[in-house]
């Protein structure tokens, strides 16, 4: 019996002109995605193509823009607009006292730890605030705390053993932890262990790329974090950071994460991969910044883990006796 695979009518068809254009790319990203557009058509979703292709809707993406700059795929079609986002309601003094005054909430017994973590006694905008991040967020007492200990761990060391940060500031982390669906006591404490690499590893990329005289700022922290996930060693990232300043005369970092995504794409991570699998890889070798250096393993858990798991071995004892005194 004939191989069903070879049938008349099963066979896509890809003229050698694309088969060129997709061997010189180099991406297996791009070609993979070529073979799902032949095959659904040429039509392209984000999140169809990533069910399929079992990515990332990003990585989907990214191979599709390479597509594009080929002339072998359209753009994507424009994102719908992002859901408007609800805003908090607008707690009363009554609302919050009503709940102070439930003996079988919670509320109070966070409050008490907030205070006392903070040193201070929480004003009505304050206990509105936390209110807030407990009522409309949904998220846990435990996770609030640990919310709680992260920010007062991040603003102390930014400004000093004897700064904390407010309430609102506090209010704002929590909503974006919930936001990235950290609601759990086991997501938190594994957004944390993210977190305090990211904090690690920003200092140690900085250095790398010869900023020495200051933390990174909001944007290059999203940056390295992407560089993170897509696994580069350190050598990796200063070759890509010796190529930034060949071509643009000094540090640029979209520039620099381009080159990255590039390599990432092209499964290039090492620098051995990238020196014998880059076309347009730099003449010259790497500096001695970075030689010979490997992926950080995540940091040991830090005073800000040891706060953080005290407070939420209190806020889980006043839960335990609450619940025992109920009986």
């Amino acid at each position: 019996m004939a191989d069903p695979t070879f049938l008349p009518g099963s066979i896509l068809s890809l003229s050698s002109a694309a088969a060129d254009r997709l061997l010189s790319s180099g991406s297996g990203d791009a070609a993979l995605l070529y073979l799902y557009l032949l095959r659904s058509g040429g039509q392209y979703q984000s999140a169809g193509a990533a069910r399929a292709l079992k990515w990332e809707p990003a990585r989907a993406d990214a191979a599709l823009s390479l597509l594009h700059g080929m002339g072998l795929a359209q753009a994507a079609p424009p994102s719908p607009p992002p859901a408007a986002v609800p805003e908090p309601p607008e707690y009363t003094s009554a609302d919050i006292n009503r709940e102070l005054e439930n003996a079988a909430s919670p509320f109070p017994a966070l409050v008490a730890e907030v205070q006392r973590r903070l040193g201070k006694v929480l004003s009505t905008n304050d206990l509105k605030s936390l209110y807030t991040i407990y009522d409309f967020s949904g998220l846990p007492p435990e996770v609030i705390l640990l919310a709680v200990s992260w920010c007062v761990e991040e603003y102390q060391r930014k400004y000093g053993p004897s700064r904390l940060p407010r309430i609102p500031q506090i209010q704002r982390e929590a909503i974006q932890w919930k936001e990235r669906g950290v609601d759990t006591v086991e997501a938190a404490e594994a957004h944390l262990k993210r977190l305090s690499l990211l904090r690690e590893r920003s200092g140690q990329i900085l250095a790398l790329l010869d900023i020495r005289d200051r933390p990174a700022v909001a944007r290059e922290k999203q940056y390295i974090a992407a560089w993170i996930d897509m696994g580069f060693p350190d050598e990796a990232i200063r070759l890509a950071y010796e190529r930034t300043v060949m071509k643009k005369q000094s540090m640029n970092w979209p520039y620099m994460d381009s080159i990255l995504k590039s390599w990432h794409q092209k499964g290039l991570h090492t620098p051995e991969q990238i020196r014998s699998g880059d076309s347009a890889r730099p003449r010259r070798p790497a500096g001695p910044a970075g030689a010979g250096a490997t992926a950080p393993q995540p940091a040991a858990p830090g005073e800000a883990d040891r706060r953080a798991r005290e407070d939420m071995e209190r806020m889980r004892a006043f839960l335990k006796q609450q619940d025992q005194g109920g009986n």
